[in-house]
């Protein structure tokens, strides 16, 4: 049994080469074998399906359903064989592309810096990096692992935690000059807001005041899909914005912005996390960029 399903893969190979190549004589030249042996092979599948996979002329090659059909399965065979051929010689070194997405600012600020130590780490690994504030579908394929932010949906997928952050209200010397400095949130109400525009149609802003947390709606004339924008918007004296912490460090340290109302600050923090599918099969270079990601970055504020 097991030597039939070996040599079932081997035909399959033969038979996908065949097509690829558009001739027996092709095939046989990519596999190093004779054209009257990849006819044989080609036969001989026939032979036990009784069907006809193939119509031959003298030209060309063409695939009967039955034909269709065999080499859509043949082809998700042999390319799950490769899966786990590939993901048993990574263990010992691990290789191939890692897809990876992140936020915008957090990308820029935290991911990208740390890279360089990581390929020079694992130099048979290409990192293939994708920055959006777009949440991607780590389950369907669209990345191998994503920086999250925040409470984590329930899924089948891993989660890693990778740290925390704040945020920090904040606005620039010039517009604290032009409009005055608000000594209350409700003092935000005489102000231009700048606000994220996937957050929630009716935005809003925590706040502690006496040991009671709660909310204040907010109003701006520009909203943004990422804290970057907003950062921007804020040096320029557009407005304030409420960004995550460690998007304003610099910004801070140099004085191009002022944070705001730190007395009434809730303290709330989000958590990070890098999600991706885990279990057994789960390749070597991903765990090992995933282990990377929660030793160098901790706490990025």
């Amino acid at each position: 049994m097991a030597r039939e399903a070996v040599d079932r893969t081997g035909e399959m190979e033969v038979f996908t080469a065949a097509i690829a190549h558009g001739s027996f004589s092709g095939a046989a030249r990519a596999l190093g074998l004779t054209p009257s042996a990849v006819s044989r092979t080609i036969g001989r599948i026939e032979a036990r399906l009784g069907v006809r996979l193939i119509l031959r002329t003298t030209r060309a090659l063409s695939l009967t359903a039955e034909g269709q059909a065999y080499l859509h399965g043949a082809r998700r065979v042999l390319a799950d064989l490769d899966d786990v051929e590939r993901a048993i010689a990574d263990q010992g070194s691990p290789r191939g592309r890692v897809r990876v997405s992140a936020a915008l600012a957090h990308g820029r600020l935290c991911v990208t810096p740390a890279l360089g130590e990581f390929v020079a780490l694992y130099p048979h690994i290409v990192v293939d990096l994708s920055l959006t504030d777009t949440v991607v579908d780590v389950a369907a394929g669209q990345a191998d692992v994503a920086i999250r932010f925040g409470p984590l949906a329930d899924s089948p997928l891993m989660a890693r935690r990778l740290g925390e952050t704040g945020r920090t209200i904040v606005a620039s010397p010039d517009y604290l000059a032009r409009r005055g400095t608000p000594a209350t949130p409700e003092a935000l109400h005489d102000h231009n807001c700048l606000n994220f525009n996937f957050r929630r149609a009716e935005p809003v802003w925590p706040f502690r005041r006496d040991g009671r947390d709660y909310a204040l709606a907010v109003q701006g004339n520009v909203e943004a899909n990422n804290g970057d924008t907003l950062v921007q918007l804020a040096c320029e004296g557009v407005g304030i914005a409420r960004v995550g912490s460690f998007n304003v460090v610099d910004h801070l340290a140099a004085g191009r912005l002022i944070p705001l109302l730190e007395a009434f600050n809730p303290g709330d923090r989000e958590a990070i996390h890098a999600v991706f599918v885990g279990g057994a099969n789960m390749p070597a270079r991903v765990r090992v960029l995933v282990d990377f990601l929660a030793e160098r970055l901790g706490d990025p504020a």
